[in-house]
Formats: structure tokens, C-alpha cells, sequence
């Protein structure tokens, strides 16, 4: 599952250099760390007003006072149409999405079909290409993605009716995350706050260990927790986009926000101190003995979702005690008897340096066959209406600012998604998701396989520098 899906980030948009090069535009560069430290705090606010007493499963089973809402958009009859939608997504979050599209099977009389896809994405689209049967929509968990479909004359643009429901329900920063070269081809469905560190309450009481704000409160919580008999850190290494987050986490609040945006534009190199600083940092928690589930071989066959659900089993005595990722780890909580804000509870990302993280992540629905049906779809995608049938399910937050908060099913989600539209422009997007795809988004290669060597081996931080260098400048053609 490559959840992308939040909150507010220091805005990277992009536009493209006369030489063919994606670049971060200036504005993005003068986002301050105070702006940073100050979304931050929201969302520290937002998580410890969620107390006890929510369900917050995210199963869609509950949603404590969500009121019903009425239609804000008018489609179009569509029947004898037939759509094919792919996505990367799987488990509860593919099945919420269906629920979505059949909202719009229900609304407009066509036929929508959804298609699993595998990462890299833009793999498996290509061998869709190839064989002459593309979807006719494709959700992108990367910008980068989006770029490439656009260089190969794979996209078609976004039409006038999806782009008014942009103007209207997105802050320009989401709108022009979607764009490349002025033209929007992206219409961003689902966001994602990957800043954010899950823990087993039981765990954290038993060992008298309190949320922390820094990295060293952070460490030392860890230790604490290993010192009354459980394992600190659930780690899914066998998914490396899990790695590329940890590390993208660390580095913003070391590094800062311009450091993050050369970066992840390839103007630095991956030799640069600051990235030996970062990975420092990182590998001395990942290679402290006992710190994470299974050792790092352990992590290295532990995917995603499993590395949520055995912090949340065993009773006093689960595999870990915290687990890091996104929101949409909600959605892995309701596969387990845990109760968000209850049993399962959530911190913001620690602060390594002066402010704390705050890290986004998206998925954008772009057209591959243009149809009324497809441009129909993406409009749908970019109105409240989807987002509010996906939203009660939970699991799942939406960038547009018009879905009423009242429909997300607990008070953790609501907060969180009540701090993203707050924030704006004012976010960071995910760096591997910047990236070329065959850097950042591809198993086995790229950024994902060297953090999964440096999980293995956290003290070899200058080859690791050396390995992200070479298959960088391989990607970035600079």
C-alpha cells in the first residue's frame, strides 16, 4: 500500500526550468521556519485535545454526531459509459475508495471499474500504454509521477468544469501541485500527514513514559519503554517509502526548509553534510541495540501494515510500542481491537532541530483516456461530495476545504484535517514524491533499496551518501 494521502507543509511548488528540470519555485524557498513551528504547534494542540472516549476505528462503522450532507455538485447522466480507475491502494483503503466511486456510479448512470495497480506506477502504466488498454483515470501518489505521465503524452488536461471546482474547494498550493508547465493535470484527491508517531497507550503507561516534543524526549521515551520489557519502534522496512519518510522527517527539521527544497530538487547533492548529519541521526536510533521490532532484519520483512498492527496486538506485551507514519495508519488500527485516541494514541514527528517536521503527502486522480466520463469523474474527485463519502469512513483526509470536519468519523481525524485546510500553502511536500520515479518511488531501487541497506547497516552513513548520490544524478540526469 503506498499511502500517500496532510497537513501543512512549507509549499514546494513546481514549475519547469528552460531545461527540462522540475524546479521548486523562489516562493517556496521563503517559507520560514516560524510558519513551520507554528503549524506544528496546531497539530500538538489538535492531538492531545483528542482524548479518551472516541472510537475512532476508522472502520466507518461509527461516526460520533457526522451529519448527513447534501449534493453541492450536478453531474452529468452518464449511462452506457464505462470507466477504469487504477490505484496502488489496497486492504480498507481500496475498499473505501470503491465506496467513492460508486457514489458516482450511483449519481451519473455509468459503469466504474477500479483496477489494482503495483509501484511503480508509472511501470504499470506504461505496460498499460503498451498494450492499448490505459485506465481511463489514474490516482498518482507521487508529483513526480505526474510529470513523467505528462513527458510521455500519457495525461490529458484537466477540463474547465474540474478546474472550477479546484479554484473553488483548494488552496493554490494543492492546485498547483497538480500542474506542469502552467496546465493542471492533477486533481488531489487525498492527502496525508506523515508527520506523525502512533503509540500503545498501555505501553506508554506501563512504562511511565510521556509523549515527547524533541528528539532527545524522543530517545529517551524509547528507552524507557525498552527498559520495562517492549520493543520501542515498529519499523515497516520492507516498504521503502516508509524509510524515505523517517529520513525526510529528520532532515527538514535538522536541515530546515531550504536545505529540504534543494534537496529534493537535486541542487545539493546527497554527499552534502547536511544529508550526513540526517542520516546520522537516524541510523543511531535504528542501530541502537533492541530498539527496533525483529532487528533490522526483523523490519527489513515487515511491511507497512503490519508494522502498524502488531503495535496495536498482544496486549501488555505487543512487538513494539510506537509505530511512525501517517494518518492513514488509522485505517491498519481498525484491523486490530485498539481504539484511537483511546487505546492507540498519536504525537507530532519529534523535533530534531528548532521546530518539529511536517510532512505531506497526496494523491492526485489524473486522465489518461479523455472522455465526458473521465473529465466528469476528476470533477467529482475535486468536489466535496467524494471527499465526504471517503472522509466518514476514516482513515482519510482531503485537502479541500469545503468538506464540512463534522463528517470525519472521530475527533483525531477532524482536528487534523480542520488543521490541514487551516495551514493553506503553508506545507512540505513528500521528497521521494518530488522525485523522478525511478529514484524515489521504485522497490528494489533508488532511495527506497539504499535506506533499506542503511536500516541494515546504520553505521555505513558515508556509502550511504555515496549510493543516494549516484542513483540521483542518474535520475535527475544532473
Amino acid at each position: 500500500m503506498r499511502s500517500t494521502s496532510n497537513i501543512r507543509k512549507g509549499i514546494a511548488r513546481r514549475t519547469k526550468s528552460a531545461s527540462g528540470a522540475s524546479r521548486t519555485s523562489a516562493t517556496s524557498r521563503k517559507t520560514s521556519r516560524a510558519a513551520a513551528a507554528l503549524a506544528a504547534g496546531t497539530l500538538a494542540l489538535s492531538l492531545t485535545a483528542c482524548g479518551g472516549g472516541d472510537d475512532g476505528k476508522g472502520s466507518g462503522k461509527e461516526n460520533d454526531g457526522a451529519k448527513e450532507t447534501a449534493a453541492t455538485l450536478a453531474l452529468p447522466k452518464l449511462n452506457g459509459s464505462s470507466l477504469e480507475v487504477a490505484a496502488v491502494w489496497t486492504g480498507p483503503e481500496q475498499e473505501n475508495f470503491k465506496k467513492v466511486l460508486e457514489e458516482f456510479e450511483k449519481r451519473t448512470g455509468a459503469k466504474v471499474t477500479f483496477v489494482p495497480a503495483q509501484d511503480p506506477i508509472i511501470n504499470f502504466i506504461g505496460s498499460k500504454v503498451a498494450g492499448g488498454q490505459p485506465p481511463d483515470v489514474v490516482m498518482l501518489p507521487q508529483v513526480g509521477a505526474i510529470k513523467q505521465a505528462v513527458d510521455k503524452k500519457w495525461a490529458k488536461p484537466i477540463g474547465k468544469e474540474a478546474q472550477a471546482q479546484l479554484a473553488k474547494n483548494y488552496s493554490q498550493g494543492w492546485q498547483d501541485l497538480g500542474k506542469v508547465d502552467g496546465t493542471q493535470y492533477g486533481v488531489y484527491y487525498k492527502a496525508a500527514n506523515k508527520s506523525l508517531v502512533w503509540y500503545n497507550a498501555k505501553v506508554f503507561e506501563n512504562a511511565g513514559a510521556s509523549e515527547p516534543k524533541t528528539w532527545q524526549e524522543f530517545t529517551t521515551a524509547a528507552q524507557t519503554i525498552y527498559d520495562s520489557g517492549v520493543t520501542p519502534l515498529s519499523v515497516g522496512g520492507a516498504d521503502g517509502w516508509t524509510l524515505t519518510d523517517w529520513f525526510e522527517n529528520v532532515y527538514l527539521s535538522q536541515a530546515g526548509p531550504e536545505k529540504y527544497d534543494q534537496l529534493a530538487e537535486h541542487e545539493i547533492k546527497w554527499t552534502d553534510p547536511s544529508v550526513k548529519e540526517a542520516l546520522t541521526t537516524l541510523g543511531e536510533l535504528w542501530g541502537k541495540k533492541g530498539f527496533v521490532a525483529g532487528g533490522a532484519d526483523g523490519a527489513l520483512q515487515t511491511e507497512f501494515p503490519t508494522s502498524v498492527t502488531q503495535t496495536f496486538t498482544g496486549g501488555d506485551q505487543p512487538k513494539a510500542g510506537m509505530v511512525f507514519e501517517g494518518d492513514f495508519v488509522q485505517v491498519n488500527i481498525a484491523d486490530t481491537e485498539a481504539k484511537v485516541g483511546t487505546d492507540a494514541k498519536v504525537f507530532p514527528f519529534p523535533a530534531v532541530g528548532d521546530t518539529a517536521p511536517v510532512v505531506s503527502g497526496g494523491d492526485a486522480a489524473v486522465i489518461l483516456k479523455d472522455s465526458e466520463a473521465a473529465q466528469a469523474l476528476a470533477t467529482f474527485l475535486a468536489s466535496p461530495d467524494a471527499a465526504t463519502v471517503q472522509a466518514k469512513l476514516g482513515g482519510y483526509l482531503s485537502p479541500n476545504k469545503n468538506v464540512d470536519p463534522s463528517v470525519y468519523p472521530n475527533e483525531v481525524q477532524r482536528k487534523m484535517a480542520e488543521a490541514l485546510v487551516a495551514a493553506g500553502d503553508d506545507f512540505r511536500f513528500d521528497m521521494s514524491d518530488q522525485a523522478p520515479q525511478a529514484y524515489g518511488g521504485t522497490p528494489g531501487k533508488g532511495e527506497w533499496k539504499a535506506l533499506q541497506d542503511f536500516l541494515k547497516n546504520p553505521k555505513d552513513v558515508g556509502g550511504t551518501q555515496a549510493k543516494l548520490e549516484a542513483d540521483a544524478a542518474k535520475a535527475y540526469g544532473n
